[in-house]
């Protein structure tokens, strides 16, 4: 154990003379390694921060949920808008059939939505997103209260004219959040008793999901004297049961659903059944083309730094050769003269990686402030860092190091 530890600290203090004799050589030969690692952990760790932060948006859609909607929500450059948008909207009495014929739902709401303008006192806000849910959308789609409550069981069965609202808006017409409790808000000249507000939710990629910052909730029969209900968005949210396969329960909804539309055999679909596991799966595969990206970028810095460090290990075995020759004489054992080498060369690759990560720390920062959410390099992959510049390392001075293990230590000790 002693002798291993002398060869790394003897490697290490080669490599600090190395970089102390010949800086600008390399300082030159460094840039490689330093651009390739800034661009691999740089891309991976951007993107991984983005993708738990779209992952966690979609998440809050909720958990093995199905939105019945006559909107794909793919989307794409080829969406085929005309497809959907002469399809019948989602009914009330839908959601009814569904929950009394589907024995693998668990929960299911109707959810109307629509833009409004919110008064109070001499305050508006303009094109507020209004939701009108029925009884379990708070079970499918959970959120905190911060100040107050939630509508109880009597206001959402008969409509009380009552509201929650989001923590932005509460901010904006109250100037704190919990100001907000007791006063009232006037949307379409119809007024409501603000009992709720919600809990900050933050900013995400993907909005925040459902937005709720921004948005007032009513019950959903109060919702239908606010707005007509034929100028707003409807959907059914279904939630199935816990271990319940998401496409035995698409089968089971879609089924379901052309039964109670009565479409024939041959007839499509009038209806999209968009589960939350798809977005889950379409934001995955997006982010990995990216990193590929990075990856082929930085692979191709990876190379030409991989060459410069092999082009340094090369001076250096002929700049030692005496050196050598001397330790072999004296008893010196071919595989730790490699091992010296390689060692020496996978720390000079690592002083490169740690400029190039010091660079990505720098440029979280910036980017954390840029989007609003914190942007950070997993532990996961500041280790893949370091596992990719003691490859590059050992690669570009292997055969250096061989050389220097073959030499012969008479001829060696005479080379100089």
């Amino acid at each position: 154990m002693k002798k291993v530890l002398q060869i790394i600290s003897n490697s290490f203090r080669l490599a600090i003379l190395e970089l102390r004799n010949n800086k600008l050589r390399t300082t030159l030969s460094l840039l490689g390694v330093t651009f390739g690692i800034f661009c691999i952990i740089g891309v991976l760790a951007t993107v991984n921060s983005l993708e738990q932060n779209v992952q966690n948006d979609i998440k809050s859609l909720g958990s093995n949920t199905i939105y019945i909607d006559k909107w794909d929500y793919s989307g794409g450059p080829d969406y085929p808008w005309w497809k959907y948008v002469n399809r019948p909207k989602p009914k009330y009495e839908e959601m009814r059939m569904l929950h009394s014929t589907s024995p693998l739902i668990d929960k299911i709401a109707y959810v109307l939505s629509a833009n409004g303008n919110v008064e109070s006192g001499n305050s508006m806000l303009e094109r507020i997103q209004v939701y009108g849910p029925t009884e379990q959308f708070v079970e499918i789609q959970p959120f905190e209260i911060a100040h107050g409550r939630y509508f109880n069981a009597l206001e959402l069965a008969q409509g009380g004219s009552v509201a929650v609202i989001g923590n932005e808006n509460a901010e904006l017409l109250f100037g704190k959040p919990e100001n907000a409790v007791g006063k009232h808000i006037k949307v379409r000249g119809k007024s409501s008793t603000i009992v709720g507000v919600i809990k900050k939710q933050g900013k995400g990629f993907l909005g925040g999901g459902w937005e709720f910052d921004r948005s007032v909730l009513f019950t959903y029969p109060f919702f239908r004297t606010v707005f007509m209900e034929r100028g707003t968005d409807p959907m059914i949210m279904v939630q199935g049961k816990e271990g319940v396969d998401i496409e035995a329960f698409r089968g089971e909804l879609k089924a379901s659903m052309r039964n109670i539309r009565r479409l024939g055999p041959k007839e499509d679909d009038d209806f999209s059944l968009n589960a939350v596991s798809d977005f889950s799966k379409q934001a995955a595969g997006f982010f990995s083309s990216v990193s590929l990206g990075g990856w082929f970028i930085g692979i191709l810095s990876l190379i030409v730094g991989a060459f410069s460090i092999a082009n340094i290990m090369f001076v250096t075995v002929r700049e030692r050769t005496a050196i050598i020759g001397l330790k072999k004489a004296i008893g010196a054992k071919r595989n730790t003269i490699l091992i010296e080498f390689l060692l020496e060369s996978s720390f000079i690759c690592l002083l490169g990686g740690m400029i190039g990560l010091l660079m990505v720390f720098g440029l979280t920062f910036i980017l954390t402030n840029a989007f609003g959410f914190p942007v950070f390099i997993s532990f996961k992959i500041l280790i893949l860092a370091l596992s990719i510049c003691i490859a590059i390392g050992i690669l570009a001075g292997i055969i250096p190091a061989s050389i220097a293990a073959r030499l012969d230590p008479v001829v060696a000790i005479r080379s100089k």
